[in-house]
């Protein structure tokens, strides 16, 4: 056993995997405002899978792009990487496709990596959640409580007004009620129209202006977020919510016992983990892609749970010399 398979998630990995976004960022970037969400996203899972063909590890994707009958690439299962440490990988290659198809704010290329056996296994549903940023209280917000009373105790915890909270909600019919309920408690509302991986993780950033995020999205996406939440102490709750019995008994066999059961950060993300995304568009969490013939930049944030660093990497390509980061 040499050194290396002795650190499950090493640090030196950290600007590799930030690599990899970049290659999946600068690709679809050539698809923002196409109209095209299938080509841009197709071009950021192609470029996002050879950008892993370069980083040591012996990677396997567990929340990726589907089954391996419904993807060609970064398939639930695939191995990945030149070999390595073991780790478990969740990728959102592009999140925000509608928004990266429209020229819209805040689509992202995102991954995570965990030790073997840290993540959550979740089924692509959706899930109900609930979260806030570092240095609060534990359980100073809950799934169960009303939007109301969970304004209350932040602010409390926050010492402010309700009314200086702004809560980050997906522009989403189902999610009405929630939005009067905050709206009539006092608290402002920035609404997001897709991507609530970048909506969960502002929270975190104190830039970003957001203090809570409430509603229902993707599953795979909650647990992109717990990774990026459990770098930096954040709080965050989910539970998966089902449209028929056939989901329950695919979560089953994915190994959640109790199918209404309400997963806490760490229960999502697990051990040592690392969590990097790359803007695309810009949002309330990294600059977009801006680009000409000759060169492109990125703007990339990339965390670790060991030591809770949170990096920003602002990168300058020159694309005569690496003309395959902007493939596709």
């Amino acid at each position: 056993m040499t050194t290396r398979d002795l650190i499950p998630v090493d640090r030196n990995l950290a600007l590799e995997l930030v690599r990899v976004t970049e290659a999946a960022a600068l690709a679809s970037a050539r698809w923002i405002g196409r109209g095209d969400k299938n080509a841009a996203d197709g071009a950021a899972v192609d470029a996002m899978r050879k950008a892993f063909d370069t980083v040591a590890i012996e990677g396997t994707v567990v929340i990726g792009e589907g089954e391996m009958d419904e993807a060609p690439m970064l398939y639930i299962g695939e191995k990945i990487g030149l070999g390595g440490p073991k780790v478990d990988i969740a990728v959102d290659p592009l999140e925000g496709t509608s928004i990266c198809a429209s020229g819209g704010p805040g689509s992202i290329a995102t991954l995570a990596v965990a030790e073997h056996g840290g993540f959550l296994h979740a089924p692509d549903i959706y899930m109900d959640k609930i979260a806030v940023g570092p240095g609060l209280p534990a359980g100073v917000v809950d799934l169960d409580a009303a939007p109301g009373e969970n304004l209350r105790e932040l602010a409390r915890a926050k010492k402010c007004e309700i009314n200086d909270l702004v809560v980050c909600i997906l522009g989403r019919d189902r999610h009405k009620d929630i939005i009067r309920a905050c709206r009539e408690a006092g608290a402002r509302i920035m609404l997001i129209p897709d991507g609530d991986v970048s909506g969960l993780i502002a929270v975190s950033q104190p830039e970003a202006g957001v203090d809570l995020y409430l509603g229902s999205g993707g599953a795979p996406e909650g647990v992109l977020s717990a990774a990026a939440l459990r770098c930096i102490g954040g709080q965050m709750q989910g539970r998966l919510l089902y449209e028929d019995d056939s989901q329950i008994q695919r979560a089953r066999d994915m190994g959640i016992t109790d199918p209404n059961k309400k997963f806490a950060v760490d229960e999502m993300a697990r051990g040592d983990v690392m969590f990097a995304a790359t803007g695309i568009t810009t949002g309330p969490l990294l600059k977009g892609v801006r680009r000409n013939a000759t060169a492109g930049y990125t703007h990339s944030i990339i965390m670790r749970s060991k030591t809770g660093t949170v990096r920003y990497i602002e990168a300058h390509h020159n694309f005569a010399l690496k003309p395959s980061a902007f493939a596709g």
